[in-house]
């Protein structure tokens, strides 16, 4: 299994579009990939320069190119607003396995956006992809996440212990995935 596309796919919902990402797409995702409050459950050291939020661009599309990464911008149809990322990323081929990434604008969190558009995302990487495993690893604190992810199926693989440091503490990493066998049994 490979991702031989040679363009990112579009994954279209009712409400969301998922296209490919773009250095064009760095001013947007800055917006809100460089706010700590937006990125408390992600890292304790959001971005902090544009130049650094296209380099991260460029790295995720030469990670596309080699197969070890899919990275897409979500788009809200209604204006074509980029609210968010997702990402495929610890894209495996052989072992047919993936971690996914996600960073939605702080408007948007908690309305509806990961519900709409998972579906379709893990439909794409069991069918299209094949792959075996998704993982989702989360902060302790992230409920919300936590929710969606019980939600679909995912099982809580454990716990590791105080992986991040945010300066004052460290945080727990909980890890959830979801089998190809398990997810027709959704």
């Amino acid at each position: 299994m490979e991702c031989k596309e040679l363009e990112i796919p579009i994954i279209e919902t009712t409400r969301y579009l998922l296209r490919g990402m773009m250095i064009e797409d760095a001013p947007s995702l800055f917006s809100f990939m460089s706010d700590k409050e937006t990125m408390k459950y992600i890292t304790p050291h959001p971005i902090e320069r544009l130049e650094d939020m296209r380099k991260s661009i460029e790295q995720s599309l030469i990670n596309f190119t080699q197969n070890k990464e899919i990275p897409w911008v979500i788009l809200n149809k209604r204006d074509e607003e980029v609210i968010g990322m997702f990402r495929f990323h610890k894209l495996h081929t052989w072992h047919k396995k993936t971690e996914m990434g996600v960073v939605i604008k702080k408007e948007f969190q908690n309305s509806g956006v990961m519900t709409e558009i998972l579906e379709p995302i893990l439909s794409y990487g069991f069918h299209t992809l094949q792959l075996n495993r998704i993982v989702g690893d989360i902060f302790a604190g992230n409920v919300g996440s936590s929710k969606l992810l019980q939600k679909y199926g995912f099982h809580k693989d454990g716990v590791l212990r105080q992986t991040d440091f945010d300066g004052e503490q460290y945080h727990d990493t909980v890890v959830y995935s979801l089998l190809k066998s398990e997810y027709p049994a959704r």
